[in-house]
């Protein structure tokens, strides 16, 4: 990510509608869940000053979070920008009641907001905005937060659907952007066929959104993963009672089958019917 000058990690936290038993919240709690984070990719604690040294037989380790106004105005023009296409809200989260850093985070971000008049921006502690996803993350639109603290809040959001396999990600810089699931490599299901493969076609889906504007063909893969979803299929990871479980590589296959019978349909009779 460094060496590609991305300094933006765009997370959608979206709730899939017929996944939504999945969810470890209440149906009360949990809402219609459709919400943004956007985390700074390349500064902060991650990429400060740090060293481990011993004095007199006592080890002492540290890390430094460091930010400057131009890395501040840059993550948090994206996120106004996100918001502006969205409902206009932004919530900041930070921990400006303890960290200098996080001072100069609220003050900049606060400090934007006349360039960005039509966005409502809601300042969060980052303890407080942790209590919030879980209590009623409906109430999120977009969210903006340093490196360390979107690393663990996304993470957490990514709870609320039921699986970490179903969150997809983007990354943004100066070039070339990155699309990519959330999650790692899994070696325990090397051979198995139990990968879910639906974080990564949610990843294709923003890429046809975001770096190509090509919304109507990621409407159309998301509308047939849906429909998919609807008859039942899932993957070992998300299996509920009577699903019909299949594996990864099952699972891709019936939606392509189902895309190319939609796509035979539109053909037909005009694409989007």
């Amino acid at each position: 990510r460094k060496g590609m000058g991305l300094f933006v990690n765009v997370r959608p936290v979206k709730l899939i509608e017929p996944l939504r038993g999945l969810s470890p919240l209440k149906q009360e709690r949990l809402g219609d869940l459709d919400l943004e984070i956007v985390r700074e990719l390349s500064g902060g604690m991650y990429f400060g000053e740090r060293g481990n040294v011993e004095e007199n037989g006592v080890e002492r380790a540290w890390d430094t979070e460091s930010y400057s106004t131009p890395e501040i105005e840059r993550i948090a023009a994206f996120a106004y920008t996100r918001a502006e296409s969205r409902t206009r809200r932004l919530c900041s989260v930070d921990k400006a009641n303890v960290l200098t850093s996080s001072q100069l985070w609220r003050r900049t971000v606060t400090a934007m907001n006349a360039v960005y008049p039509s966005v409502k921006l809601e300042h969060m502690y980052v303890d407080n905005a942790a209590m919030q996803l879980t209590l009623k993350p409906s109430q999120f639109d977009v969210m903006l937060s340093s490196n360390m603290f979107g690393d663990i809040l996304s993470d957490a959001a990514a709870a609320l659907v039921g699986s970490i396999g179903l969150i997809p990600s983007a990354s943004f810089g100066n070039g070339a952007p990155l699309f990519e699931p959330i999650h790692g490599s899994a070696p325990s299901l090397v051979g198995t066929d139990g990968a879910n493969p639906i974080g990564s076609i949610l990843s294709a889906t923003m890429m046809l959104r975001d770096a190509f504007g090509l919304s109507l063909e990621a409407d159309w893969v998301e509308q047939s993963l849906a429909r998919v979803l609807s008859a039942s299929y899932r993957t070992p990871d998300i299996a509920e009672p009577k699903a019909r479980v299949v594996g990864g590589s099952v699972f891709t296959e019936i939606l392509r089958e189902e895309m190319q019978r939609t796509f035979e349909h539109a053909e037909r009779y005009g694409w989007g019917v």
